[in-house]
This record gives C-alpha cells, sequence and structure tokens, in this order.
C-alpha cells in the first residue's frame, strides 16, 4: 500500500479549481448522464418541491415551517415556539449535529450529493439552464473563449436574465420562511416605501444567490461549506463514500487495438470521470474534501466499462476497507458509540417536547420596591408577570397562591388576564399576607397558573417581610 500512497499523495497539495499562481480555474464539467443520474433528478424534483411548497403548507391552519428571528416567533411542523424554549432549540442543534456525525462516519457526504441545497441548484437546476442554452463543456468552452458577437450576447443575456428569475425565486422562498407567505405577498404587492426593510432584504437575498450560483459555484463547497473540512476528522477507512477501486484498476493503460493487453487493469485512463466532476477532481486519487459525492463519476465510468465489455463498479459506493481487504463493516465501535449519544439526545428532546407547558409564566418583582404595609396591618409586595402563549388558541387566565394560605393575589385593574394566540401578556399583581403570619425576611411562594379552572403551570418566587415582626 506504500506504493498507492507515494502515488496519489501530490494531489493533496494542491487545489483543483486554483493553479500555481493562485488563480481560479473556471471549470466546465461534461454534462452528466447514467442511472444515478436519474435518480438524482427525481429526488431533486422531491426536494425543491417541497422547498417551495412549504411556506404554503399549514397544519390546522399553522405555518408549516416558520423561523421568525426577527420577532423571535418560530413555528416548526405547526408547533409554535418562543425564545422561552431555547433549550429545545439546542437540544434539536446539538441532535441534529450528532446525527449529522453519525450519518458522515457511515455514509460520507452522501448528503452533499442527493440534498444539499448548495448542490441541488447548482447542479440540477442553474446548470442544466447552462447546458441547454450554452451546450456541452467543450462548446461552454469555446463560447467563452470567443469574440463577442451577436449569438454570443443573446445566450449570456438569455442565461444571465433566467438566472436572476431564479435567484428571485429562491429568494422570496427564503424570505417566506423567515417572516410568512402572507408577509411576503404585501412586500411584493405594495410600493417598495411600504416595507422598505423588507424590499432590501429581498435585493439582499436575490444578489447573494445569484453571485454563489452564477459566479461563486463549486467554491462554495471547495472552500466555504465546513462540512467537506469535517471530512478529515469524521471519515475513516470504513466509511462510505464514491470510491475508485484501484485494486481492479491499477495499472492504468489505454486500449490498443488487436493487442492483448494483461498486464493492465480496468480503468483505460479516459479521464472521463475527471471531464464530469462539478469540482475539478479525478476520483481516482482517493477521497478528496472537493468530492461532494455526486456520483457523475461513477456514471461516466459505468458506461465506459459497458463499453469495453468490463464489469461495472469501477468507482462505486463503497469504503477503503471493503476495496482493501473484501469486507465491509458499518457498525464499528465508532458507530455505537454515536448512535448511543443520539439516542439519549432523542429521547431527552422527545420527554421535553411532550412535557412542555402551553403557558410560560415569568414573575419578577418591580424594581426598586422590597414591600409595602399597609393600614390594615398587612404586608404587600407588587409583582410583573409575563405569560406567553405558545398554542393557537386564546386563553383566559388566573392566579392562585398555592402553599401559603394566608397569602393573597389580586391584579391590579381586572381579576383575569386575556393572552391572545401566539403573544404574550402582562399584569401587575399584588401579593398581601398578614403581618403576623411572617416569621422570615424572605419567604418561597407557589404561583398557581389556571385556565378555566385546571392548573397549567406552577411558578415559584420570594415574598419579601420585614426583618423582624413585632
Amino acid at each position: 500500500m506504500e506504493d498507492l500512497y507515494q502515488f496519489d499523495q501530490e494531489f493533496r497539495n494542491n487545489i483543483a479549481t486554483v493553479d500555481a499562481d493562485g488563480k481560479r480555474i473556471w471549470v466546465y464539467p461534461k454534462k452528466p448522464s447514467g442511472r444515478l443520474h436519474q435518480a438524482r433528478i427525481a429526488v431533486t424534483a422531491v426536494l425543491l418541491t417541497l422547498l417551495f411548497a412549504g411556506p404554503f403548507l399549514t397544519i390546522n391552519g399553522r405555518p408549516f415551517l416558520l423561523l421568525n428571528f426577527f420577532e423571535r416567533k418560530f413555528v416548526i411542523f405547526g408547533q409554535a415556539f418562543w425564545p422561552q424554549d431555547f433549550f429545545l432549540l439546542a437540544l434539536v442543534l446539538i441532535s441534529f449535529f450528532v446525527f449529522i456525525i453519525l450519518f458522515t462516519v457511515v455514509f460520507g457526504r452522501l448528503w452533499c450529493g442527493w440534498a444539499c441545497p448548495q448542490t441541488l441548484f447548482m447542479e440540477m437546476v442553474f446548470r442544466k439552464i447552462e447546458y441547454w442554452i450554452e451546450g456541452d463543456a467543450n462548446q461552454q468552452r469555446k463560447l467563452n473563449n470567443g469574440p463577442w458577437n451577436a449569438d454570443k450576447i443573446k445566450k449570456k443575456l438569455l442565461k444571465q436574465f433566467i438566472f436572476i428569475s431564479i435567484s428571485l425565486l429562491i429568494s422570496h422562498t427564503v424570505m417566506a420562511y423567515l417572516i410568512g407567505i402572507d408577509q411576503v405577498k404585501e412586500i411584493v404587492r405594495q410600493p417598495p416605501t411600504e416595507h422598505l426593510s423588507g424590499f432590501i432584504g429581498l435585493v439582499a437575498f436575490t444578489g447573494i444567490f445569484y453571485w454563489v450560483f452564477a459566479w461563486f459555484r463549486e467554491q462554495a463547497c471547495v472552500a466555504v461549506c465546513p462540512y467537506g473540512r469535517l471530512q478529515g476528522v469524521l471519515l475513516d477507512k470504513k466509511s462510505i463514500a464514491v470510491m475508485y477501486d484501484w485494486i481492479r484498476g491499477e495499472p492504468r493503460g489505454k486500449l490498443k487495438k488487436k493487442v492483448v493487453q494483461q498486464d493492465l487493469g480496468d480503468c483505460i485512463d479516459c479521464k472521463l470521470c475527471v471531464h464530469v466532476c462539478p469540482t475539478g477532481i479525478d476520483i481516482r486519487n482517493g477521497t478528496q474534501l472537493e468530492c461532494v459525492n455526486c456520483t457523475a463519476c461513477i456514471d461516466a465510468c459505468d458506461e465506459v466499462m459497458e463499453k469495453i465489455d468490463r464489469p461495472k463498479g469501477l468507482i462505486r459506493y463503497s469504503s477503503f476497507d471493503a476495496i482493501n481487504e473484501g469486507k465491509q463493516r458499518l457498525f464499528t465501535p465508532r458507530v455505537a458509540a454515536y448512535s448511543i449519544v443520539l439516542l439519549a439526545l432523542l429521547s431527552f428532546l422527545s420527554f421535553s417536547l411532550v412535557t412542555r407547558s402551553d403557558i410560560e409564566t415569568t414573575i419578577l418583582k418591580v424594581p426598586g420596591q422590597l414591600y409595602q404595609r399597609t393600614e390594615d396591618g398587612n404586608i404587600t409586595n407588587l409583582y410583573n408577570i409575563q405569560f406567553v402563549n405558545k398554542t393557537f388558541e386564546d386563553m383566559v387566565l388566573e392566579v392562585k397562591i398555592e402553599n401559603e394560605p394566608s397569602a393573597t393575589i389580586s391584579k391590579v385593574g381586572e381579576g383575569e388576564v386575556e393572552v391572545p394566540s401566539n403573544s404574550l401578556a402582562e399584569g401587575v399583581y399584588f401579593i398581601k399576607m398578614p403581618q403576623e403570619k411572617i416569621k422570615s425576611a424572605s419567604i418561597g411562594l407557589k404561583i398557581g397558573v389556571y385556565r378555566d379552572g385546571e392548573l397549567v403551570e406552577t411558578v415559584k418566587t420570594k415574598f419579601l417581610g420585614p426583618v423582624s415582626v413585632q
């Protein structure tokens, strides 16, 4: 194996899309085709349909997904979440990252090639439009290197117009997930001056998406995305990825008519796997951070193997150990450890979601006041109480003292508080206790929050009184 490593380590000192002078090498990938590419088209159609339909989907009249960071309102799978539920969001993110680690350890960058929005839009939308307007790789290269004539101007303008139009569609969809589809419709229908911040946001998102897909392209995966960099830490010799079978393919050599070449491997060094790669790498060098597992090289190689009457799968989904030793083990001690952690996180997250209260109550003493004496010999404390309604139904709430029979609580103004759906309300409350019942400077109280006579939440607070009682 030392010869193999010496053979293919030089590529690790260079990036396929940058030349020796540090200038970018523009990638012109050959138009892909094959069974895996057709499967990716089907998966892309489903995922993009879900993406663009998402803002219009509702569950019992509630948005399917709303991530309104501006107003701190979040709806996930029809359930409302507030900043008070931040620990749940933290649990979700931690669970997601552990799942990504586990998934990558086992299946490599399958996500990147089949489900990542960057790959789906770049390879399955924008490049498809480019192939349709400008032709395959050689035709695109010839067009870009040729003079600016009427045909070139027409093709470039048409392509950029479509690119901008799709970027507009993507930006409106993203904004709909952030502020809601109704808000986006209102921004679109009215003049920009009526919703200047929303209009600026749409323009900014459109510009970013257009820049990424029209110019930055594969550099988002190669130079920006941290997931590719994590490969070196997460992948091991048992991880499944797009692999070249060097045992079967080496040594490489060109086929020659009427010449029997018994000492050569199945790889005929046609370089089609390189020509179709959207990040410009040679998969025969081994696993590389630029590889997004798009399977274009698999389809290209299988097509060549069919033509030369050799078995398919010279490039395939496999692992280093599976090729080197002829055996594949998915469930390893490392995978088992990550699985246990992920199971524990998901169990705790499920428990937290099931036991989550529909009401979040925060009770705080009014600043600047300790306690007051009344004329009838009672001690009073003044509190601000905030109620967050996490449901989509209006609620009428009342509060009671649970653990101190001598204490009473009353609202300044009306006796009950109305909390609109998916909103919050506040009230100012007096808690009163007879002075003779106060035995210490601080007394712990439990406040029960009731809805229609049913206890929905209990919160704790401190009642302050005189240090000594005469």
